[in-house]
């Protein structure tokens, strides 16, 4: 039964034939669709809105209860807010505050639980060996964040022991752009089509001490993802995974190139672009929410200068999330409560 059906009192801008529509038998599969009565279309704006300003009421009050009872964490949760935290993840953060503190700024606090929960890949490493693949959507960062890793290595143990393997024959140029890293460094490079061709490639490779795969970058959406995830997990089996994950990327974003990449099981990821970032609520939300470690963190083109081991740089990175926030306004508070009210709804 539709929502009008519900409503005691008849509206009076409901005319008349309004009930015989409703009760009416339904036209057959052939028939044209009929369009909505007018009085119906007003009935069911009327409730929406309606609807939504309970919601906001009862968020209004959910939220004021919260301050009188427990103001310290309504303020942590508010300092959280302030720099785009996702309402359900802040809450979350919010709840193991302390209930009294000597603080009178609960911004350390906040900082403070936003580090100690961020999930990092702890003692690596500045240098990594193994066979390491990087996923990723296109524009991520993939190449120069391989570019960056063998810059490290060979730095450290030279390029005789590095070899680069690139599985993207979809992006022009983009094999000929790790032969120019490739070449700067003096290291090979091995570009490979298909499955097979990886297996063997990384069979002859395997005096190597590290080995970096590039994969041509794919949208989640993409239906040639799951392939190329197949190939990689079938001809590169030994291979820890890296998720490149593009910090200028809105919430929503992310979270599809998390899912998307899902089949890969990425062993952690590598934060990029921090520097074009506006805001790193986004993706400290989507971090905490999926629990994904952050192996590296990338903040400019140089090589490898802007490339840091994540669990070096996790206060550095809590601390430019707060002060990306800074010159902007507070949320109001409106806001904040209707967010904490949708958040306590789901929680």
């Amino acid at each position: 039964m539709s929502a009008p059906d519900k409503v005691a009192l008849p509206s009076r801008d409901t005319p008349a034939p309004v009930a015989r529509a409703v009760t009416g038998p339904a036209p057959s599969a052939g028939s044209r669709p009929v369009p909505e009565p007018l009085g119906i279309a007003l009935v069911r704006r009327e409730l929406k809105d309606l609807r939504m300003l309970m919601e906001s009421e009862l968020a209004q009050l959910s939220w004021h209860d919260q301050r009188v009872r427990e103001p310290l964490r309504a303020r942590v949760l508010e300092a959280l807010a302030s720099i785009d935290l996702a309402p359900d993840v802040a809450l979350a953060l919010a709840a193991q505050a302390p209930r009294a503190t000597r603080l009178e700024d609960p911004s350390p606090l906040a900082l403070a639980l936003l580090m100690r929960q961020l999930p990092v890949v702890e003692r690596i490493g500045p240098v990594v060996g193994g066979v390491i693949a990087v996923v990723g959507p296109t524009g991520a960062g993939k190449t120069t964040t391989i570019a960056k890793l063998a810059a490290r290595f060979s730095l450290k143990h030279g390029s005789e022991r590095l070899a680069l393997v690139t599985m993207d024959g979809y992006r022009v140029g983009a094999r000929e752009q790790l032969r120019t890293y490739a070449r700067i460094l003096g290291a090979s490079v091995h570009p490979v089509e298909n499955q097979r061709d990886l297996q063997r490639t990384l069979d002859r490779l395997r005096d190597r001490r590290l080995v970096l795969i590039d994969t041509a970058g794919m949208a989640p959406a993409d239906g040639r993802l799951a392939e190329q995830l197949r190939q990689l997990a079938l001809g590169a089996a030994r291979a820890r995974v890296l998720l490149a994950l593009p910090a200028q990327a809105d919430v929503h974003t992310l979270e599809s190139i998390v899912q998307g990449f899902a089949p890969a099981a990425p062993a952690a990821c590598v934060l990029t672009k921090v520097d074009e970032a506006a805001s790193l609520g986004g993706p400290l939300s989507v971090l905490l929410r999926h629990r994904m470690r952050v192996a590296f963190v990338c903040d400019g083109q140089r090589v490898p200068e802007d490339l840091h081991v994540a669990h070096e740089r996790r206060l550095w990175l809590v601390r430019r999330a707060m002060q990306l926030k800074e010159p902007a306004p507070a949320r109001p508070h409106h806001e904040l409560a209707r967010a904490f009210g949708r958040a306590v709804a789901h929680a």
